[in-house]
């Protein structure tokens, strides 16, 4: 059985020990000066475990990193990733990998590992970064107890308290987002919902993303975010990347400049290993994130639909991927996809258990879900219910029709998954804000080739989106 267990250490915060698999009481905490670290049991066995850590520096920009602890008698590193990790007798040293050295005020470096114990598995609250103690006085409150089979819900740990919001936009009111717990929060800590639409793909569909349609959306529509859907093969990235990548990054400042959040979606479909793409994967991220850095309305989602493939090929292709992007944008969200066409594994006969059992070992990062309201049915509803104690999900595509994006639009299941997914506050996006010729599309044919995007040009499934997006937001603040 694992257990996920995040913690939030500092030099002055109390020793948490746990023993065995029992329950942890986390403590988050501000830090006056030097850094923060935040600790994560990822997973736990007997006598093994891994673990996530993510450093916040607060002091002066780096080049490069090291990080030290003292662990309690009995615990030893066996394996490591995103750094090199040496250990002599129960002293900790974690070093940056080539790509990952340079780390800004207030910015983060994670890096995970795999270990052994025995006697007590307790956790390490005395971190160094570069030699200077991770200091500062404890101001949080410590987060409920939680059982072995249940991910704990800690208040994310802050370098300072925001002002209020000085717009009304999306991201004017939320900022920066990170994931606490299996939640999605914005700049205050506070878990949020975000609601919004996809593209269809650019190559196909780049005429319906205008001035017009976007005021629309933002405007009208009041969405929170913008799925941007660059389709990786079938005449996409592979046939131009720098064209690709180009329209991509005018998106994402075109929904900025509405306050809308934007998803970058590198929209792999066929084939469905994301690792035959690997590279390009590498490239794309690495010229967006590093160009999209400084903003805070971008989360990045690595592989669409991962199909005829296990979930551990998909960690080892997020593995690889996510690293690029912490080099550059250590602060997003990154959205990775699951097995069996973003199911969870559902439509492959598995269940997010094998996700629960071995997640990847970063910080902020959501896992998503995808369905089609006419096809998935009770049994997938019923598994989102039982992941989202224990994952945190983001269904970063959904639809009114069958999986084809045709037939007749459900507009019964429909409404129910959507009410399903705000009890949870997990975030959606609809396929498509298009006009394609399929009942799934926001839009008429032909739509796009005016230039009215009003609700006499929707379609029945555009008319109903639309009248769940545009009810008011709720984001809490206080």
């Amino acid at each position: 059985m694992s257990q996920r267990t995040r913690v939030a250490a500092l030099l002055s915060a109390a020793v948490l020990a746990m023993s065995g698999i029992s329950a942890i009481t986390a403590m988050s905490a501000q830090a006056a000066a030097g850094c923060t670290v935040d600790y994560a049991i990822t997973n736990q066995w007997n006598p093994g475990f891994g673990a996530n850590v993510t450093v916040t520096n607060l002091g002066d920009p780096v080049s490069s990193w090291t990080v030290g602890w003292t662990f309690p008698s009995g615990q030893k590193v066996t394996q490591a990733w995103n750094a090199d990790v040496t250990q002599s007798g129960s002293a900790v040293t974690a070093r940056n990998v080539a790509w990952n050295g340079a780390v800004r005020t207030g910015g983060t470096a994670s890096f995970g590992f795999n270990g052994t114990w025995s006697g007590s598995n307790a956790v390490p609250t005395q971190f160094t970064l570069n030699g200077v103690a991770c200091t500062g006085s404890t101001t949080g409150t410590p987060t409920p107890t939680t059982s072995p089979t249940q991910s704990p819900t800690p208040t994310p740990t802050q370098t300072t308290t925001p002002p209020p919001p000085t717009g009304t936009t999306p991201v004017a009111i939320n900022g920066q987002l990170r994931v606490c717990g299996v939640n999605l929060c914005n700049q205050y800590g506070k878990p949020i919902q975000l609601r919004g639409v996809s593209t269809h793909g650019l190559q196909w569909f780049a005429k319906c993303y205008n001035t017009a349609s976007l005021d629309t959306l933002a405007n009208d529509w009041k969405a929170d975010v913008l799925r941007i859907a660059m389709y990786v093969n079938e005449d996409g990235y592979v046939t131009d990347p720098a064209g690709f990548t180009s329209r991509v990054n005018s998106l994402v400042d075109q929904a900025e400049q509405r306050g809308m959040y934007s998803i970058i979606d590198f929209h792999t479909l066929t084939p469905g290993d994301p690792n035959v793409n690997l590279e390009n994967a590498k490239t794309f991220f690495r010229n967006v994130a590093s160009r999209n850095a400084a903003k805070k309305n971008v989360i990045y989602e690595i592989a669409n639909e991962p199909n005829g493939v296990s979930w551990e090929q998909i960690r080892t292709y997020a593995n690889q991927v996510i690293p690029i992007i912490r080099a550059a944008d250590p602060d997003a969200v990154i959205l990775v996809g699951t097995r069996g066409w973003s199911s969870l594994g559902v439509s492959n006969g598995s269940t997010s258990a094998e996700i629960v059992a071995n997640p990847l070992a970063f910080s902020n990062i959501m896992y998503t879900f995808h369905f089609y309201a006419a096809s998935h049915l009770d049994n997938y509803r019923n598994e989102v219910r039982n992941a989202a104690s224990k994952l945190p999900l983001f269904v970063s595509e959904w639809g009114t029709t069958s999986a084809t994006g045709g037939g007749t639009v459900d507009l019964a299941s429909s409404t129910t998954w959507l009410d399903l997914l705000d009890s949870l506050k997990i975030s959606h996006v609809n396929w498509t804000y298009s006009d394609a010729n399929e009942s799934s599309a926001a839009f008429r044919a032909g739509t796009c080739s005016g230039s009215s995007y009003g609700t006499s040009q929707l379609s029945q499934s555009g008319q109903f989106v639309r009248s769940r997006i545009v009810t008011a937001d709720s984001f809490p603040t206080g």
